[in-house]
């Protein structure tokens, strides 16, 4: 997926006024992603995405402990200026729909396997744990 095609994606998706708004918001939830993902599964989804989003995915300060999908939200909503975490819900499925939509449905499913029960509501397909 090209970056224009990407970020144009997250900015409809998200309603947002401009591709800075959708660009901040991409680039928090996939660096905490990326720290709750490993192996094959995380390089796969780089794979999938822009280079500049693909890097950060791959990049990500650890995280210390696996976050639940509300405490994924919380600290979104802690490093997008301005959120609150009802913001922050919207902008954390903005994105993950995105990049749920850019891969196949069985590297969804290995995704979901690596995450808290949750996820699949932030990634926009509920049930498909």
């Amino acid at each position: 997926m090209r970056n224009d095609a990407f970020l144009e994606a997250v900015r409809e998706r998200g309603a947002y006024a401009s591709r800075q708004e959708a660009d901040r918001a991409a680039r928090v939830v996939l660096a905490l992603l990326g720290a709750h993902l490993v192996g094959e599964e995380r390089n796969r989804l780089a794979a999938r995405l822009p280079e500049t989003y693909a890097l950060i995915l791959l990049n990500p300060l650890p995280a210390a402990e696996p976050l639940s999908a509300e405490r994924f939200v919380r600290a979104a909503a802690a490093w997008i200026e301005g959120a609150t975490e009802e913001t922050a819900l919207w902008d954390t499925g903005a994105v993950l729909s995105v990049v749920a939509e850019a891969v196949d449905a069985d590297l969804m499913r290995r995704i979901l396997l690596q995450l808290p029960p949750g996820y699949d509501l932030l990634f926009g397909r509920p049930g498909e744990a």
